[in-house]
């Protein structure tokens, strides 16, 4: 085991702060991080989920610049929601991004580095799973520890924040969104088929930890695992939904590339990152899930977009009667 001097925690400290800045630029940045990191260290489950979810918040970005959704959104509208996806996905990487690099350096050293993990403002519960996890190798516990961290991560600065939840969380296209189902976390395979999982209560916390568990059962799932990761690794992030449906057979993009419409935003931590870890945690959120019985979505796909084509030319005929 190798013993690290305080100056060498140091650089290695300010080598990981500098990635994170450099990785976190924008959604296709840290989405091609997670997907890197996963193939350096394959045990780490959750970094391959991230890097999928967060395609699929690319994809969600740039339907507010799409066909579909742009003609009834006002810009303001447009950039709340916007800013809503990009914080919460910005937050997430700058928390857990310095845990995937600290633990990369906990391997090349032999020896764990977690008490470093104050230094990034990491949670204290995931100090704990962390050490946890380096004792005993329970790959399956560190994954949905990381998942319940994310979620509780972003529960107070974004979906608590007073000013997206009056302007995105209790917008009337949010609460369309809701309604008809149209949170769902897609998983595409070149070969055409297209699967996935719906939220509906989305502001609540446990309900999207138990999405995510859900979706890392369905991702890592023996007989579909091989085309996902198929897909991760042979489709470049674009940003737009195409980077997909041009394998359901819809030959024209109606969702543009996510750089040519959004800019970098500059981000600050502030004081919002408070350890959310004030007492422990109900072990049930530990527990498996099931996956629902449709998982398998293609068809609901294209059924979806017809009804929220006319939700919206609904909301807009309303609007300008």
């Amino acid at each position: 085991m190798t013993v690290l001097s305080h100056k060498e925690e140091q650089l290695i400290t300010q080598y990981i702060l500098r990635e994170t800045k450099a990785k976190n630029k924008d959604n296709l940045s840290r989405t091609n991080s997670y997907k890197r990191f996963y193939d350096r260290h394959p045990e780490l489950k959750w970094s391959l989920l991230a890097s999928f979810v967060s395609r699929n918040a690319g994809w969600s970005m740039t339907d507010l610049k799409g066909e579909l959704f742009h003609p009834g959104l006002t810009d303001q509208q447009g950039h709340m929601i916007f800013t809503a996806y990009e914080r919460a996905n910005w937050l997430i990487f700058s928390d857990a991004y310095p845990q995937l690099l600290l633990y990369e350096w906990s391997k090349r050293c032999n020896a764990p580095l977690f008490h470093l993990l104050s230094v990034f403002r990491v949670s204290r519960f995931m100090r704990a799973e962390w050490e946890r996890f380096w004792r005993k190798r329970d790959t399956e516990r560190l994954l949905y520890a990381l998942i319940i961290n994310e979620q509780y991560t972003i529960q107070s600065p974004i979906i608590q924040n007073p000013l997206l939840k009056k302007n995105v969380f209790h917008s009337i296209q949010y609460a369309f969104s809701e309604w008809g189902h149209f949170q769902t976390v897609v998983f595409p395979t070149i070969d055409g088929h297209l699967y996935g999982i719906t939220i509906r209560k989305f502001s609540k916390v446990k309900e999207r930890i138990v999405l995510g568990k859900k979706l890392a059962k369905l991702l890592f799932r023996a007989d579909l695992f091989p085309d996902f990761y198929h897909f991760l690794h042979t489709v470049p992030h674009t940003g737009s939904r195409f980077d997909f449906e041009q394998y359901l057979g819809i030959a024209r993009r109606s969702t543009p590339f996510l750089r040519t419409v959004y800019p970098v935003m500059t981000h600050s931590l502030d004081d919002q990152r408070k350890d959310w870890f004030q007492k422990k945690v109900n072990q049930s959120l530990f527990d498996a899930e099931s996956l629902p019985k449709q998982i398998e979505l293609t068809e609901w796909y294209f059924h979806k977009k017809r009804q929220l084509r006319f939700l919206f030319s609904l909301e807009h005929y309303f609007q300008h009667k």
